[in-house]
């Protein structure tokens, strides 16, 4: 198991890595859905459902932002890998 420390703040902005603009995206959505509880007089269910969804955003979005502190690679996209392009002989 990693160690949590030390954390680098440096290590999360990272424009070129997929997983600072997912990041991004998912703590924007939850302040625009914290936003719609605040504002909208919704029904329980719906009003359950978009804070459901607004805690999942923020959840997630939390653990991507640990996982780039973590990351110790120079936050290039990590290109993908496919079995198929490697030659087994």
């Amino acid at each position: 198991m990693r160690a949590i420390f030390p954390l680098k703040l440096s290590r999360l902005f990272r424009p070129r890595d997929s997983r600072f603009w997912l990041m991004v995206v998912l703590n924007l959505l939850s302040a625009v859905l914290a936003w719609v509880l605040r504002t909208y007089p919704l029904v329980p269910l719906a009003a359950a459902l978009v804070a459901v969804f607004a805690l999942g955003n923020a959840l997630l979005g939390m653990r991507i932002a640990f996982d780039l502190l973590r990351d110790e690679s120079t936050g290039e996209a990590r290109p993908a890998r496919h079995d198929h392009d490697h030659d087994p002989s």
